[in-house]
């Protein structure tokens, strides 16, 4: 704890000094005005508290980590350059010992210790990241070229901003945006530097960082360390056409598996402020090559595996509340497959702090409610019901996951005044087990029977 106070002074005295040079900048401004409106000194802080409340008997744990990210964006040079980077600093202010296994299941800490290193779970060690480091490239009149490290963007790429910092990836991304309604992005990447890790691995070694399940037969899986992928190719198109937003993509991971998606949603108005939302996501996927390994028990995508998943959404939106209720279906072929070190995935029945990833043959309902009152609040009601395959059929079932209901209260809110820049973020799960668990507790710990409380506060300058 007192290597991390120069640390948290040095986070304190950034945020009174950025509100400070955010209320005197535009009339000291020496630069001109062109160049300032082009140049950023980026500045992002982040505090996160966890706490996770198991079944009596289990292992509870908590945490709370901050973190600064400190950054830096070049105005336009020669007219169409830009350069950008930035750095994160994070730690673990106090917390449970999150490399302490549960003694009844000899299983790990699952949430908290996403706020720090995966891979040193019991470091309270100040934790240096390094993030972006890109060159931009900008042409026409609304399209660029980024190439090096950047937040990705895409359904199955992206930020998956549910910790301290943000996955990264590097590598190319051209998006072309000349057309009016039609925006079309490609991208190829051969790193990644996954949330929850430090430094940057190839896209192989990207693959198992997280925990890894089992395999068809029941034993853990062996991928991890052993997946050669070549990189990522993506291709997106995204066209609004009248009341409709259609995307169309493909994600191909070199030698591992390819996945293609597409999705629709309309919004479609019944009166002043009023519309009924629609939407249809469709999804293919199957492995190519040897799925990562010749070894089919070191193949993160087994030769023959392919799934399909069908999520569909229907909605009612006024000017402060919205209603959706929402369905996904994964077929029973095989598993469907992402790594979770990725992002997350795009399914309307997506709720924060558990996916559909690593199931076959399931069927997910869910219901959101939002609510917002004013302008800078909004509450949100969530309940999921996940029908999946019994614990016990590995082929379907990777993480042991009995079917379950989850519900999610969520509040967030962005200060003004003095405090403009902050926002806040109040987190309530609960997840019960509606499937068998055998009476055996490695299928409940961290997984079913639990609530769990995330409390964050954010500053961007």
């Amino acid at each position: 704890m007192t290597r991390l106070i120069p640390f948290i002074l040095l986070t304190t005295y950034l945020l009174l000094s950025g509100k400070a040079v955010r209320a005197e900048l535009p009339d000291t401004l020496a630069r001109p005005r062109k160049w300032a409106s082009q140049e950023r000194f980026l500045v992002r802080v982040r505090s996160m508290f966890i706490a996770t409340d198991n079944k009596p008997g289990l292992t509870d744990s908590y945490a709370l980590g901050m973190g600064i990210g400190l950054g830096y964006q070049t105005p336009r040079l020669f007219g169409h350059l830009q350069l950008r980077g930035s750095a994160f600093f994070s730690g673990n202010l106090v917390s449970s010992d999150l490399a302490l296994r549960d003694p009844l299941t000899n299983q790990p800490n699952r949430y908290e210790v996403g706020l720090f290193n995966l891979q040193n779970p019991g470091s309270h060690a100040l934790i240096t990241r390094l993030e972006e480091l890109n060159a931009q490239y900008h042409f026409g009149e609304r399209s660029v070229i980024t190439v090096g490290r950047q937040l990705p963007r895409s359904p199955f790429i992206n930020g998956q901003d549910g910790r301290l910092s943000p996955t990264f990836a590097e590598g190319v991304k051209i998006e072309w945006d000349e057309l009016g309604q039609t925006k079309i992005q490609a991208e190829y990447w051969w790193r990644m530097a996954p949330r929850s890790t430090i430094g940057w691995h190839s896209i192989g070694e990207s693959i198992g960082l997280y925990p890894v399940g089992v395999d068809a037969m029941g034993k853990p899986s062996q991928y991890a360390g052993y997946t050669t992928s070549a990189g990522i190719v993506q291709l997106g198109i995204t066209h609004k056409r009248g009341p409709i937003t259609w995307q169309f993509w493909d994600t191909h991971v070199l030698n591992v598996f390819n996945v293609a998606y597409a999705r629709a949603d309309a919004a479609l108005p019944v009166g002043t402020d009023r519309q009924v939302v629609v939407g249809l996501q469709l999804a293919r996927e199957c492995t190519v090559g040897t799925g990562g390994n010749s070894e089919v028990m070191q193949a993160y995508s087994p030769p023959g595996n392919r799934s399909t998943v069908v999520s569909g959404r229907i909605g009612y939106q006024q000017a402060k509340w919205a209603a959706f209720l929402n369905a996904t279906h994964i077929t029973g072929e095989g598993r469907f497959l992402m790594p979770r070190e990725w992002g997350r995935e795009p399914f309307y029945t997506f709720l924060m702090r558990e996916r559909n990833e690593g199931f076959g043959n399931v069927t997910a309902t869910g219901i959101n409610l939002f609510y917002t009152p004013v302008r800078r609040l909004k509450l949100e009601a969530s309940v999921g019901y996940l029908a999946l395959p019994d614990v016990k059929d590995y082929r379907l079932n990777k993480y042991g996951m009995p079917s379950h209901v989850q519900t999610n209260l969520n509040v967030t809110y962005q200060f003004a005044g003095f405090l403009n820049g902050f926002d806040g973020q109040f987190l309530w799960v609960h997840k019960w087990a509606v499937g068998s668990t055998y009476n055996t507790d490695k299928y409940v710990f961290n997984k079913v029977d639990m609530n769990q409380l995330n409390v964050v506060l954010n500053y961007k300058l």
